[in-house]
């Protein structure tokens, strides 16, 4: 089998995580979706891009298979292996404990005003008292999304004694805290965690009303993805001082230069860092690897995403 790589790691790096001795080991000669296109009907697995700037868009007549090295599979058109029958699997699981921590690493900055801080000192400043800050403890905490990187969430928060609560889409009985419906918990929560999955329904969930409807002076932290959070209607609510935010992932990244964002108060930025830890990382690459042998062994994959018959068959 001949297995196409598109994570930005260099050939050699590659060979030695995913090689196999009954595989062929291919990567476009220029990280280009051009080059994939071309490259997609000549290999018969696939090993996605986490950035994910290099995209699945047609498994073509080949490719039996899609291992996509993250939590995420934006970056791999779902409906179209779907139609061709391809299995597409994830790593479930493998960052939620980084994206948690960020969310809550997040929060403790933006209540605590630590960037601001560190800025104030470093030119030569002392506001030891003037900053302000608040505690986190006792503060009710909203998590919107119950998947692994909710319930990891949910627990850290607790941990640090607030009150929390969440929505999803669907019921999670296996949730360590109690559902509230989407309206009270913008009303209601000092803080809003946003951790789900971008979908049709989730594209713009936190919108201009969910914002405007929010307490005074809470907290938005965004550990998703940038379109589950209308841009426009955030910068608007940051401009008008009701809500301080902090986001690790954006509509375009990287972000643009001229990117509002970028000046906007009461905003911390992050650049879609919240899963790369080496710990994340070690762990998706064993995830991954471990699902592309099952496919050699002719064993059924694990965390198909899209529906499909685990057990993968060669098509050409």
């Amino acid at each position: 089998m001949r297995l196409l790589a598109l994570p930005p790691l260099p050939h050699e790096l590659l060979q030695t995580l995913f090689g196999d001795p009954r595989v062929e080991l291919v990567v476009p000669p220029v990280r280009s979706q051009e080059h994939v296109d071309a490259l997609m009907p000549q290999v018969d697995l696939v090993l996605g891009d986490w950035t994910p700037q290099l995209r699945v868009r047609d498994p073509g007549p080949r490719v039996c298979f899609v291992q996509q090295p993250s939590a995420g599979v934006d970056g791999i058109d779902l409906e179209a292996c779907s139609a061709a029958a391809v299995p597409v699997s994830n790593c479930a699981g493998a960052n939620a404990t980084s994206v948690a921590e960020w969310c809550l690493s997040a929060t403790l900055a933006v209540l605590r005003k630590t960037v601001e801080a560190d800025k104030a000192v470093r030119r030569g400043d002392w506001p030891q008292t003037s900053l302000g800050g608040r505690e986190l403890r006792g503060l009710k905490v909203g998590i919107i999304g119950m998947g692994a990187v909710g319930r990891a969430a949910a627990e850290l928060y607790q941990a640090v004694g607030c009150h929390v609560v969440f929505w999803s889409r669907r019921a999670h009985p296996e949730a360590p805290v109690p559902a509230e419906s989407l309206v009270q918990l913008a009303r209601t929560c000092d803080v809003v965690v946003v951790v789900i999955a971008l979908g049709d329904e989730t594209r713009g969930l936190v919108d201009e009303s969910f914002l405007a409807s929010m307490k005074q002076g809470a907290v938005l932290v965004n550990g998703a993805r940038g379109e589950v959070v209308e841009e426009q209607a955030l910068l608007a609510a940051l401009a008008e001082g009701r809500i301080t935010a902090a986001t690790d992932v954006f509509a375009v990244e990287p972000l643009p230069e001229d990117s509002r964002l970028r000046q906007a108060q009461g905003l911390l930025l992050s650049p879609h860092m919240a899963g790369s830890t080496v710990e994340a990382a070690m762990r998706i690459v064993g995830q991954a690897k471990a699902n592309l042998v099952r496919v050699l062994d002719g064993q059924p994959v694990v965390d198909v995403v899209n529906g499909q018959d685990p057990l993968v068959r060669k098509r050409v």
